[in-house]
């Protein structure tokens, strides 16, 4: 008997969604009925998956599981250990340099530590804007992407489903080469 995570992070955080699910190898088709630990996972009828919806800090803790059918029980699975953090993750936004040569580009990357599965979302000049849309396929999956716009970025991470997003990181203003000195000099 295993029990997983679905996703599988041992670390979420709060308001986060996440199932539990118990898996018994070669228990076939027929209809088994599930034990879990705690207890509180056992509100009839006991399914082989508990699905937590907007996690609290109180459901932090170690979970397993056993099959019953008819007379029989398995063993009991191995504990998995689920903590639910109370702090909201913040994603950071690195540059390569803040200034744009002329006809050039700066690399921007985006990270949420330490847990795994964030997708990246990178805004220009207002949070409150739909993010960026042009790099979406290579920025969402490793967090870099470079930008040749001046201007004020940030980004946040989102996972799972429904998607749970970090915090803003906060600003980093990107200026063009030329135009920055004018600014200084006028």
């Amino acid at each position: 008997v295993t029990v997983t995570l679905q996703p599988n992070w041992s670390l979420i955080y709060r308001e986060e969604t996440i199932a539990v699910r118990c898996e018994i190898q070669g228990g076939g088709d027929t209809e088994w009925e599930y034990e879990w630990t705690p207890a509180k996972l056992n509100t009839p009828p006991t399914h082989n998956e508990y699905r937590i919806n907007g996690a609290t800090v109180s459901d932090s803790g170690d979970y397993k599981c056993r099959g019953r059918k008819d007379y029989s029980l398995t063993q009991w699975s191995d504990v998995i250990r689920l903590t639910v953090s109370s702090d909201k993750p913040q994603a950071s936004l690195r540059a390569d340099r803040t200034v744009i040569p002329a006809g050039g580009s700066v690399t921007l990357t985006c990270s949420v530590n330490p847990s795994p599965g964030w997708k990246y979302f990178l805004y220009r000049d207002n949070k409150l804007s739909e993010p960026l849309t042009t790099h979406d396929a290579a920025f969402q999956t490793t967090g870099r992407t470079s930008v040749s716009q001046e201007g004020l970025y940030s980004c946040r991470g989102g996972r799972g489903d429904p998607v749970y997003y970090t915090e803003y990181s906060h600003s980093v203003s990107i200026d063009i080469a030329g135009e920055f000195d004018n600014k200084h000099t006028m």
